[in-house]
Formats: C-alpha cells, sequence, structure tokens
C-alpha cells in the first residue's frame, strides 16, 4: 500500500466548543502517528461555525507539539487571503520548532464567502496573482542573495516541502510547470480528477524540489461495527455538505435519518462519490481498489464523523487492513 496520510478540520461538533474541536484533531494526530500513517493535515477555512482551523498555522504548531514523528502541514493555506512573506515566516517558524515535519500546501480558493474574503483585506483579483505569490513564496524559502532587502526570519534557507492543492486543472497544470507535489480534492470535488492527474503527470517538468511527478488524491472512510451503523454516521457529512452548498454551514452535525430530495441526492451522490462507507473491510476494499485503479503516490483520508470514537476506530480500521500487512 502506498503511503496513506489524514486531513482534518477540527470539526466543532453540534454541542460542543473549538476549544474541544481543537483537542479532538490533537488526540486524532497522536491516534494518527501510533499507527503509522504519514501525514496529519489540516485545512484553512474562515467564518465557518463547523471549523475550528481558520488559523491554521497556529493549530499546525498545537498539534505538532502534541506529536513526536508525523509530518504535520497545511492542506491547505489558501495562499491569495495572505502576504507570501507572512506564509513563509509563519511555517519558516514552525520548521524553525520542528524541524523535518512541516508540509505546506496551497490553495487560491477563498476558504470563505464573498463578506468573508472583504473582512480578511482580500483583493478581489489575488487569485489572479497565485502564481505570482507562488513564485515569491518560494524564494523566500531560498537562501538570501547578497543585498536581498527582504528576507524571511525564520524561513530563508530552510527545507519545507512545498504542495499545490487543486480541484481544478488550473493547479495541476501549475504544479506540473513548476515540479511540485501536487494534491487533487476528489474528497469533495471529483470530476476533474483522472483528466488534473493525467495532466500533471504528462506536464511535469523536474525541479531542484521534485524530480518526477509525486500525486495525492483524496477521499473520506466512515467505518462503522456494522453498515447499517456507518451508513448512520455518515449522515452527519451529508448534512454539513448539503447545508454547506446551500449558504447555511453549521456546527458539524449529529447523525440523524433525513430525506434529501432528488436534486440534493445528486448532488451527494456526486461530489461524494469517493466517500467510502462500511465496515473496515468493507471500506478498506474500495481503497484498495481506488488506488488500484488511479495510482497516486499518496492517499489523503478525511474522517468527517461525529463521534471522535468512531474517528479513532476508522483510523485504526484502516491501519489493520491496509498498513500491517
Amino acid at each position: 500500500m502506498i503511503p496513506l496520510s489524514i486531513l482534518d478540520l477540527a470539526f466543532i461538533t453540534e454541542g460542543s466548543s473549538a476549544t474541544e474541536a481543537l483537542h479532538r484533531s490533537a488526540d486524532l494526530a497522536q491516534h494518527a502517528e501510533s499507527l503509522g500513517f504519514k501525514r496529519f493535515w489540516l485545512a484553512e477555512h474562515h467564518s465557518m461555525a463547523g471549523i475550528a482551523s481558520a488559523a491554521t498555522a497556529v493549530v499546525i504548531g498545537y498539534v505538532a507539539g502534541a506529536t513526536k514523528t508525523i509530518r504535520v502541514g497545511a492542506g491547505g493555506i489558501m495562499l491569495p487571503n495572505h502576504a507570501p512573506l507572512a506564509v513563509a515566516e509563519a511555517f519558516g517558524t514552525l520548521e524553525s520548532l520542528y524541524p523535518g515535519r512541516i508540509d505546506l500546501g496551497l490553495g487560491r480558493a477563498p476558504g470563505s464567502d464573498q463578506a468573508t474574503m472583504r473582512a480578511l483585506r482580500r483583493d478581489p483579483a489575488s487569485a489572479d496573482r497565485f502564481p505570482q505569490d507562488v513564485f515569491e513564496l518560494l524564494r523566500y524559502f531560498e537562501k538570501p542573495e547578497q543585498g536581498q532587502a527582504v528576507f524571511a526570519v525564520p524561513g530563508a534557507g530552510l527545507t519545507i516541502p512545498v504542495w499545490l492543492l487543486g480541484s481544478s486543472l488550473f493547479s495541476a497544470h501549475l504544479a506540473a510547470i513548476m515540479g511540485l507535489p501536487f494534491a487533487f480534492a476528489s474528497h469533495f470535488a471529483p470530476d476533474l480528477m483522472e483528466e488534473a492527474l493525467a495532466l500533471y503527470r504528462e506536464r511535469f517538468e523536474p525541479s531542484e524540489r521534485l524530480q518526477s511527478p509525486y500525486a495525492m488524491l483524496s477521499i473520506n472512510a466512515v467505518i462503522g461495527e456494522t453498515q447499517t451503523e456507518a451508513q448512520q454516521a455518515a449522515t452527519s457529512l451529508q448534512q454539513h455538505f448539503v447545508a454547506l452548498r446551500q449558504g447555511r454551514p453549521s456546527t458539524f452535525p449529529a447523525p440523524r435519518s433525513v430525506c434529501w430530495n432528488s436534486q440534493e441526492q445528486r448532488l451527494l451522490d456526486s461530489t461524494l462519490r469517493y466517500t467510502f462507507v462500511g465496515t473496515a473491510e468493507d471500506v478498506t476494499k474500495n481503497i484498495s481498489a481506488f488506488v488500484e485503479r488511479y495510482r497516486p503516490d499518496e492517499l489523503l483520508i478525511g474522517t468527517p464523523l461525529y463521534s471522535q470514537e468512531e474517528r479513532l476506530r476508522t483510523l485504526s480500521g484502516i491501519a489493520r487492513h491496509l498498513m500491517e500487512k
């Protein structure tokens, strides 16, 4: 089996707090580390009642401090929300504190709505400058040249893996021509996954950072003691996703039976097609088939469950069937 990693959004579950959500993320990372998962990534989202990872670099530092060996990083930082220098300094600081364990994944989406974008002081045209901002950020991690006026401290001269993230062909092409590793958000935007993967591999140009293409795909996994139990647990993600797409985000809901209308069901069937739900044996068979078909170099797994016990059990089930052979 290829390397397996974890994607976490620090979900604030219905009836809980951000404090509890962040403690659960650290607990999940410790469990993932004990099982041998490679990375634990957190994602930047803003003004969402159910997600506690808005200050992503801060949360990465907390999780890295609670673990010892697992790589911890951003999946991702939405670069247009930030000055490249500020990102270089933040991740240079993290790398200085936890050397050899920090990853920086970059996206160009806002991770928020239009009003929140304005509150972040984001220029609406900043996404158009994403390639230039990535180049600028990478330069800050290089050793300063003589006479260079601006450089990152900490950051300059540090080896921090930089990934490009995406759900379209844009970032796949950019990652290819820049010679960077690429992660595709197939766990919620699967339509262009195959095309993006092929484009990235076909157009990849070796760089000092990466000599050959390295692609990571993402899925969701929900494991229950029985198929029925797993299907019930998966209703939390379904409720969360439909509410988000309908513009009414909330805390991450408890499982409950829901009757979706035809439009909502089509949305779920399409966008969450790589959410594998069932017993540990069934889910890991589906994961193996996914890996066999699409041949990613690494797999990023989300565990969007209301219960922390079920999240831990999902990781244990995956490890037992796929990582201990």
